[in-house]
């Protein structure tokens, strides 16, 4: 990016797996941008909420003033990791980057997503990293909720199969141990959870530009989506 160029949002949202946060890495790297992970902040919720001892139900029944004081036991922050210049996300002053992506997290984290004083707040704090522009942000209602005015809106989607498969590797990649099974009903069940809550469902932009990623490999996406970035600050 050169010096005098415009700032631009980027708002990448999409179905789980992907490749949301892959992809939108890649173009904060390339755009010299700083890069936020929305679906990370709110699995930092879920992890604080089961290091709680409480459970879903239990936030979904909270009064205003128990979910006031929830919600301030939580100090969500990111770091620059000086390894890989990626951004990493910490908990009340804990590294958390690993220990959200279990399928324990995964199995809570659309029904804690989808509770509205939860998402209220988590929205808030998205809105405020984006103030100065120059930020990657990937999630379920970036562009449709955090960022309705980004100058550029990608929709990810993939064939579920796909999905799965890509999820599978990935959790054994990192030493987890699960099965295909699993995976698959995670998919599913955050699939209809995401579209269907009440709060800022998941949903396409008007003005997004649909990405299926079904047959395309890492560089072959990051290619297709530069041409759109590059357009976009040119713009």
């Amino acid at each position: 990016m050169k010096p005098d160029q415009k700032k631009i949002i980027v708002a990448i949202d999409g179905y789980s797996s992907c490749g949301k946060s892959t992809l939108a890495k890649a173009i904060a790297k390339y755009l010299h941008y700083n890069y936020i992970d929305s679906g990370a902040m709110y699995r930092a919720v879920t992890l604080h909420m089961l290091e709680s001892n409480l459970i879903v139900a239990k936030l979904q029944s909270m009064t205003p003033d128990e979910m006031q004081d929830f919600l301030g036991g939580i100090k969500i922050t990111f770091h620059l990791n000086p390894e890989t210049r990626l951004s990493e996300i910490y908990l009340n002053g804990k590294n958390v980057d690993q220990e959200i992506r279990t399928m324990e997290i995964s199995d809570l984290v659309s029904p804690v997503s989808a509770i509205a004083p939860v998402r209220r707040r988590m929205v808030e704090k998205q809105k405020f990293y984006g103030g100065h522009k120059g930020i990657v942000m990937d999630g379920r209602d970036i562009g449709t909720t955090v960022f309705p005015e980004a100058e550029l809106k990608i929709f990810m989607t993939a064939d579920k199969d796909v999905r799965a498969e890509r999820r599978y590797n990935e959790l054994l990649s990192k030493g987890y141990s699960v099965t295909m099974e699993d995976v698959h009903r995670n998919i599913e069940s955050r699939d209809y959870q995401d579209t269907h809550r009440v709060e800022s469902p998941l949903r396409q932009a008007d003005d997004a530009i649909v990405l299926d990623n079904s047959t395309l490999n890492e560089n072959e996406q990051m290619a297709i989506a530069l041409e759109w970035v590059n357009q976009a600050v040119e713009s």
